[in-house]
């Protein structure tokens, strides 16, 4: 249910908008916009008012849809968490779902904020996964790193880790930011980037 109300402050419309919905703040996603007052008026600004509860039903929905449209059934866990969206999905073949290393997910992952952009003009945080791949994904990155960062502190050379995204890179970053006889740098032009662990 979208909630649209104009008041001379955001507070006066946002507080409308959440008597309207009978929502707190924190259970809602909102847009403003100014309006420029006519001559001796002044300008107001007008809410536009989203429970998130209906936003995540829009992106199971879209979700639910495209991956009907490749030929897989799908389920969902879902939560909420601040602003983001959380969907773990299950379906008949997470592996097509996955895509070699996890982009089908992401490519679905973008449409959807994309969706949601379009429909609701706002910008949203969804975070997709499926069969925990993103949580065995992070414990591969982290091993790798522990493990070559060992390697370049004992052989003193540095070693050129194959391409990642951003989210990998700062995995691998994050990991080896305490780690006594290394530095990471990222090198390359997106989506040919890479992380080059040194010696110190």
């Amino acid at each position: 249910m979208k909630v649209v109300t104009e008041a001379k402050t955001k507070e006066e419309a946002l507080t409308k908008a959440l008597n309207d919905l009978n929502l707190k703040e924190e259970e809602i996603l909102y847009t403003e916009e100014n309006i420029k007052g006519k001559l001796f008026k002044a300008g107001t600004i007008k809410v536009y008012a989203y429970p998130k509860t209906e936003i995540l039903e829009s992106i199971k929905k879209f979700i639910s849809e495209l991956v009907n449209n490749m030929g897989l059934e799908v389920s969902f866990e879902t939560s909420i968490r601040e602003d983001q969206f959380n969907i773990k999905m299950f379906s008949n073949n997470n592996s097509i779902l996955i895509g070699k290393n996890g982009k089908t997910m992401k490519a679905i992952e973008m449409i959807a904020k994309q969706k949601i952009k379009t429909e609701y003009g706002l910008r949203v945080r969804i975070f997709l996964d499926v069969e925990n791949y993103n949580e065995k994904r992070i414990k591969q990155l982290e091993k790798l790193a522990i493990f070559t960062a060992k390697e370049v502190v004992k052989s003193k050379m540095e070693v050129v880790l194959d391409n990642m995204n951003s989210y990998e890179r700062r995995i691998i970053h994050n990991k080896l930011a305490n780690f006594k006889g290394v530095t990471t740098v990222s090198e390359g032009q997106e989506p040919n980037r890479h992380i080059i662990i040194k010696p110190e």
